[in-house]
């Protein structure tokens, strides 16, 4: 009878795992970090998106959502076309142009030498640096130039917004239309109620003057009050008081207003839902007046 065959090696016999083992045990280490890191990435971007700051514009039962610093830029885009006595259909193609080109934002860089919320570039005479990081200057810029386009106010916004601009990608600019209506129509005022910001405590008083020279650059209007807290606007219409309220909300990022009201309606600044939506106002303001809250 031959000699007895084990079933299992003995543990000197057992074959030996070496660093391979090691190296293993790390991938998968590291596998794991990499999918904990993701998932509380992701899960910070979720909570900034949805609980962060962030404004609303709704029109015609859609609504669009951006940060306050873009809505901010929307509003000087809205105010300034209406400034200037055009219709909204100029703000939605401004607007469009400005959420191609920069996303709404006041960009120091660009292609070439591009700068800007239209990307407006200082060698094709648009205006030093400078003046295109202004954006009331930059946005007159291409108001300016939009209306020497023939058939503008009925063109195709592709083709209006690429004879301003001499865009490589004009196709583009038809993307955002909607996204440009939906802002021009309740930042103009035609929309009353259209626009919400859901925004952090201010970190200091409300800059009175800052909100002065705002008002005078971009509706050449003026606010009176002041020393009780509070602000008032005089508006030429209904609907110029209701952008001047939708106004004030998408500027109280950089102003620090804490609140506005108009007709029997009210926005308080707030991190909570309900800063969404204008609520009832427990003190009235007058017809075609808009009362901004300092505190």
């Amino acid at each position: 009878m031959g000699p007895s065959r084990r079933a299992f090696p003995l543990a000197e016999e057992r074959p030996r795992r070496g660093p391979a083992r090691w190296v293993a045990r790390g991938l998968v280490l590291a596998l794991v970090a990499l999918v904990g890191l993701g998932a509380w990435l992701g899960g910070r971007t979720l909570f900034h998106s949805v609980l962060g700051p962030r404004c609303q514009a709704t029109a015609a039962g859609s609504s669009v959502d951006f940060d306050p610093e873009q809505m901010s830029n929307a509003a000087t885009i809205t105010a300034i076309a209406l400034r200037r006595g055009l219709p909204a259909r100029a703000a939605t193609i401004a607007l469009a142009t400005a959420i191609q080109e920069s996303k709404l934002r006041n960009i120091r860089y660009g292609d070439r030498d591009s700068v800007g919320l239209f990307q407006q570039r200082p060698s094709q005479g648009w205006g030093t640096v400078e003046q295109i990081l202004d954006p009331e200057y930059t946005t007159n810029k291409f108001y300016d130039a939009l209306v020497k386009v023939d058939g503008w106010e009925t063109g195709t916004i592709t083709v209006v917004a690429q004879k301003v601009q001499r865009s490589a990608y004009p196709e583009a600019y038809a993307d955002h239309e909607q996204e440009g209506r939906i802002l021009a129509s309740s930042l103009a005022g035609h929309s009353p109620r259209g626009v919400g910001c859901r925004l952090d405590a201010p970190e200091g008083e409300a800059d009175v003057a800052l909100i002065g020279r705002l008002l005078d650059a971009e509706y050449k209007l003026k606010a009176s009050g002041g020393a009780g807290g509070t602000l008032t606007v005089s508006a030429p219409s209904d609907q110029i008081a209701w952008s001047v309220a939708s106004w004030s909300v998408a500027k109280a990022v950089d102003t620090g207003i804490t609140g506005v009201t108009i007709g029997d309606r009210s926005w308080s600044r707030s991190r909570d839902s309900s800063a969404w939506e204008w609520q009832q106002a427990e003190t009235p303001a007058a017809a075609q007046e808009v009362v901004l809250h300092l505190a």
